[in-house]
Formats: structure tokens, C-alpha cells, sequence
């Protein structure tokens, strides 16, 4: 009989045992779940936050680039017109001469630019048959 108490003392602890570590791997299992679940929003915040500041750098790069080109443009065209200026400035003939044989070569260049098309447009034309 006292082999009989001692199997079910033994048979008690071992289910306690096993009840209480069921219990722990329960909570356990839970805090970790409520961690993890805490770390995925975090890492969700700080990757959405991150994703917000590049956009707004990459916005900002590129209205830079557009207005960085448009003063390019700007800085050419006045470049163009002061050197045009200073040229008929220091031209050794007077501004009626001068601007002859400017309007000369602009229709020439026209001219040479028209010839140019013309003849892209018949070798098109002429390829496309």
C-alpha cells in the first residue's frame, strides 16, 4: 500500500508538472505573440515613416533638378544674347551690314535645314514603298 501512495504522489507531481509547464508554454506563447505583434506595428511605422521621407527627398531632388534646368536655360539664353549684343557691338561693319548678312545666313541656314527634311522625307517615303 505504501507503494500505491508513493505511484500516485509520483503520478500527481508529474501531472502537475506537465499542467504547469502547459500553462507557462501558454503564456509564454502569448507574450511573445503580443511581441512580436508589437515589433511587426513598430517595424511597420518606422518603414512607412522611412518610406514618407524618402519620397519627400526625392521630391525635393527633383523639383531642384527642374528648377536647376530651367536656370540652365535661362543662363544660355542671356549668354546668347550678351555675347549676340557685345558681337554687333565689335562688328567692323555698321549694324545695316551687319544685319543683312545675318538675316543672309539665317534663310541660308533655313534653307539648308528645309533641303535637309526634304530629303529625310523622300528617303522615308522611298523605304517605306
Amino acid at each position: 500500500m505504501n507503494m500505491k501512495k508513493v505511484f500516485k504522489v509520483a503520478l500527481g507531481t508529474g501531472l502537475f508538472v506537465v499542467d504547469q509547464l502547459d500553462r507557462a508554454t501558454k503564456s509564454t506563447r502569448e507574450r511573445v505573440g503580443d511581441q512580436v505583434d508589437d515589433l511587426r506595428d513598430l517595424a511597420q511605422d518606422r518603414s512607412s515613416g522611412a518610406a514618407d521621407r524618402i519620397a519627400r527627398a526625392s521630391k525635393r531632388f527633383r523639383t531642384e533638378d527642374d528648377n536647376r534646368a530651367i536656370w540652365n536655360v535661362v543662363r544660355f539664353a542671356a549668354g546668347v544674347g550678351i555675347g549676340v549684343g557685345v558681337g554687333l557691338l565689335a562688328a567692323p561693319a555698321n549694324g545695316k551690314e551687319t544685319r543683312t548678312k545675318l538675316a543672309e545666313k539665317a534663310q541660308e541656314l533655313g534653307g539648308n535645314v528645309r533641303q535637309y527634311f526634304a530629303s529625310a522625307d523622300l528617303r522615308a517615303t522611298a523605304t517605306g514603298d
